[in-house]
């Protein structure tokens, strides 16, 4: 049961109307539904048929594709195996709207300048084919975190993540980008169904406060555009301020225009009037998704064009580069590999598609199309392939045999027991003998699910700590009847 703090009854009362707020008051009351998105990679799974066996009911969702909502089952959602080896994620369907409005290529430069936690940076790097060149930023390390915690579980090989204020982040990057996302941080009137603590703390003055952020992120990112380049600005708010007035003073100030936007959901345009005043008409081309009519989130979603050239920023000082991204047939990393390759039975061309940042003992893997005139203001570029041991032998990381998976062709063990996988995803030692010894992948049912250890006291787990879990989700029975 979520009750409405007067502030926001007398909001949505004088923006939006009696039956607006009374339509408002009966959807934050009835059972939030979750979604999940599978992304295009994993289609030919049938994921959505495999989950099943977990109890899980799900409904594809119209004109969204790999977008479903579950309707049974939620309390299994987030602890099976395909969810913990990153088949699939769990995002709202109107969080999944921009990037679908985005559509980035392989060919674009592209940024995500609020990044965390990972669902539309996740959805974006699957348009873009896990190719090009991609940057996702966040502000806060907690945040960052979780942001590299979410895309190591779903595999990402063409990102280089920053952590700066995204709001000086122009200093580093001037008329570059091709497509910024700006899911900004907002007062989130539109999640009210889902966290309900937003119906409590709300007001007006802390929405105005975040508006003066979210104007200077969007500065930011209208500098770090290319001319002719699209900034996408999206919010999960209903407030004007932080959307149609805000978008407003930027028109006023900058050269930018609106474009027009089509969503695969039902959604109205974005208001041309505030409190009495005109605003710029072309705000019209914006739009709102109303909560109740999708059973989901709200949301504000536009597109700005620039149109013209911006006053640059006295740019950064970058520290001293550090570090260097190799080609396929670098010495050092061509060692690493053919030891790979011929260890796992992976066919070398595997990699071809690929260049390779050495750092320390440790072996990244990025996109041969990704570009950055200096890797010192990343955190982490491309994907962990695996590492280099003391004595010059290389070893292969779990979420990197994940990726390959298929290509796999040697060294795997194959665990069948419930326990054995509840061990594995915990970090721990299944005690028992398992064959060949040294390294090794891991299999269960049809998927490589990371790398381990084979020993004589038992296979230890190498399973990412930051990925381990105690929650895994079984079957009790193949599939349900009413569920066909």
């Amino acid at each position: 049961m979520t009750d409405l703090n007067p502030r926001i009854v007398d909001y949505i009362s004088h923006h939006f109307g009696e039956e607006y707020l009374k339509l408002f008051k009966e959807f934050i009351q009835i059972n939030y539904f979750p979604y999940i998105r599978i992304p295009k990679r994993y289609t030919h799974l049938k994921i959505d048929e495999k989950l099943k066996k977990y109890h899980i009911k799900l409904e594809p969702v119209d004109n969204v594709p790999g977008a479903f909502i579950v309707k049974d089952g939620i309390h299994n959602i987030g602890k099976t195996l395909e969810f913990t080896v990153g088949k699939y994620y769990i995002q709202s369907l109107s969080s999944m709207i921009p990037p679908i409005v985005m559509n980035p290529t392989k060919e674009d430069v592209v940024l995500d300048l609020c990044a965390s936690p990972g669902s539309k940076t996740s959805q974006i790097a699957d348009y873009m084919g896990y190719r090009g060149t991609f940057y996702a930023n966040e502000s806060n390390l907690d945040r960052t975190k979780s942001l590299v915690h979410n895309l190591d579980r779903m595999g990402l090989s063409n990102l280089g993540v920053i952590m700066q204020k995204g709001q000086l982040l122009s200093k580093y990057f001037d008329s570059k980008f091709d497509k910024i996302l700006v899911d900004a941080p907002c007062s989130a009137l539109g999640i009210v169904q889902k966290k309900g603590e937003v119906g409590q703390r709300w007001s007006l003055s802390e929405a105005e406060r975040i508006a003066e952020i979210q104007f200077k992120l969007l500065v930011s990112a209208i500098k770090m555009a290319k001319v002719g380049g699209e900034i996408f600005y999206s919010t999960c708010t209903l407030t004007l301020e932080e959307n149609e007035v805000m978008l407003n003073r930027i028109l006023k100030n900058y050269p930018v225009e609106l474009g027009d936007i089509t969503l695969p959901v039902k959604s109205v345009p974005g208001f041309t009037s505030f409190n009495g005043e005109k605003l710029n008409p072309s705000i019209e081309k914006s739009r709102r998704i109303i909560p109740w009519e999708i059973t989901s989130e709200g949301f504000f979603i536009a597109k700005l064009i620039k149109t013209g050239e911006t006053e640059k920023n006295a740019p950064a000082v970058l520290r001293e580069e550090r570090f260097e991204i190799y080609p396929y047939d670098h010495h050092v990393v061509k060692h690493y590999l053919g030891g790979i390759a011929k260890h796992y039975g992976v066919k070398p061309e595997v990699f071809e598609n690929f260049r390779f940042l050495l750092k320390g003992m440790d072996v990244f893997i990025i996109d041969s199309l990704w570009e950055a005139e200096n890797l010192s203001i990343f955190e982490r570029v491309g994907l962990k392939l695996g590492s280099i041991d003391k004595r010059n032998k290389p070893h292969l990381h779990s979420i990197a045999a994940r990726i390959l998976d298929e290509q796999i062709t040697e060294n795997i063990i194959v665990l069948e027991e419930k326990d054995d996988l509840k061990t594995y995803f915990s970090g721990g030692t299944i005690k028992r003998i398992f064959k060949p010894y040294g390294h090794v992948v891991v299999k269960y049912e049809e998927y490589i699910i990371g790398t381990a250890l084979a020993l004589p006291e038992g296979l230890k787990s190498q399973f990412p700590r930051s990925l381990r879990t105690h929650q895994v989700a079984f079957k009790d029975y193949d599939y349900m009847d009413d569920f066909n």
